[in-house]
């Protein structure tokens, strides 16, 4: 049957409630018998109603779970979520978690239904702020790696620890600089950048350069998050907004370079 806008993104929205509100098992029947949880992206991501569960034993039923929304992006069945997680890992330890949470929805016999969860966050940017809770974050530590080690097993929290990949590869500074040029309205040095690289709108519909820099041309550009090998950032301009996410890999000998442009945004 056909969907709308509001149907996809309250398929979404119910994720966090669910969350906030503890509900285990609401939780994971909101996703597809074959659904997928990424959460940092870069780590190995949870499939199937079982492995989600972990999931939710570990990282979300021992604590509290706010949300502060920005904005919402819906394009086709994909909904881009750019938010701040205000998570609660002990009485006197909350962090304040930027992030952007993608959610791919799925026309499904019981519904719309989510197919795959990818969350955008900072994992060692968050691991320097749980350090710094000083002696709060003791306990929670250790009950965090307690839970890791009973939901997740030696395997799971590996994959976890994953979501550090791409540290240190210069990923942040080139997506930065292409963010600069883009919305500068460099059109040479966007075309530099991107060179061969595929750009799409969305995941499928390609793009080239200079499409690309009439989509960017004139915003302001703010919030970058290097999730394991991929990087986001959302353009502000004054008939809306985007989020361009970027992947990043090594070519040869030569610094970090951009492997793919994808632009989720409701402006023309």
């Amino acid at each position: 049957m056909p969907f709308t806008r509001a149907d996809v993104l309250s398929a979404a929205q119910r994720s966090l409630a669910a969350a906030a509100a503890h509900d285990r098992d609401g939780w994971i029947g909101l996703f597809t018998a074959d659904g997928r949880v990424e959460d940092p992206v870069g780590s190995t991501p949870h499939r199937g109603h079982v492995a989600i569960g972990h999931f939710f034993d570990t990282f979300i039923g021992p604590r509290e779970i706010s949300h502060h929304p920005q904005a919402d992006i819906v394009v086709g069945a994909t909904v881009i979520r750019d938010l701040t997680l205000q998570i609660q890992m002990a009485a006197a330890l909350t962090m304040d978690v930027p992030a952007y949470i993608r959610y791919d929805v799925k026309d499904t016999a019981a519904g719309l239904q989510i197919a795959a969860l990818s969350a955008y966050w900072e994992l060692p940017a968050m691991i320097r702020r749980f350090l710094r809770g000083g002696l709060a974050a003791g306990p929670a530590g250790l009950a965090l790696g307690r839970a890791m080690m009973t939901h997740q097993g030696v395997a799971g929290s590996l994959g976890f620890l994953r979501g550090f990949a791409g540290t240190g590869t210069g990923a942040t500074a080139v997506f930065a600089d292409f963010l600069d040029d883009a919305c500068g309205g460099d059109e040479v040095g966007v075309r530099r950048v991107t060179g061969d690289v595929p750009i799409t709108a969305g995941d499928e519909d390609p793009r080239s350069a200079s499409e690309l820099l009439r989509l960017l041309a004139g915003g302001r550009w703010d919030k970058l998050i290097r999730s394991g090998r991929s990087v986001a950032a959302r353009v502000r301009r004054d008939d809306g907004q985007c989020v361009v996410i970027g992947e990043v890999g090594r070519r040869g000998e030569h610094r970090a370079a951009l492997t793919r442009l994808r632009v989720f945004g409701e402006i023309a």
